[in-house]
């Protein structure tokens, strides 16, 4: 009768153990990376969205007059990279820790709305 209560034990654990890993994969699976803008090259900082070789090379540059980002708003001082831009690539930028982007981002292409033609009869 012990032993039947710790294999029962045993399965629960196992089940909980699989599903519990079968949802953090799941998380994970969303979510492409992120570009730690003060350790990556510009390769790295290239796999943004909207972002080129030249701008790379500018963040580079930048970081290397004026130190680390304080915060990921202070790439927006890097010129190629305004309000538009920076709001396409928050989601992917940080700060601290490493960079896990690995493949060039491209950024939705906005679907341009159609106008109906004014109707002139009358």
């Amino acid at each position: 009768m012990y032993m039947r209560k710790s294999i029962n034990s045993i399965l629960i654990l196992l089940a909980m153990t699989l599903a519990a890993t079968g949802v953090l994969a799941a998380d994970n699976s969303d979510a492409p990376g992120v570009v730690n803008i003060n350790t990556a090259d510009a390769s790295q900082i290239a796999f943004l969205p909207r972002v080129g070789p030249k701008t790379a090379e500018r963040v580079i540059q930048f970081r290397e007059e004026h130190g680390p980002f304080d915060r990921p708003t202070d790439l927006m001082q890097v010129k190629g990279i305004g309000d538009k831009t920076f709001e396409l690539l928050s989601q992917y930028i940080v700060v601290e820790g490493n960079s896990t982007l690995a493949s060039k981002q491209k950024t939705p292409r906005r679907v341009k709305e159609t106008h109906e033609p004014a109707n002139s009869a009358q």
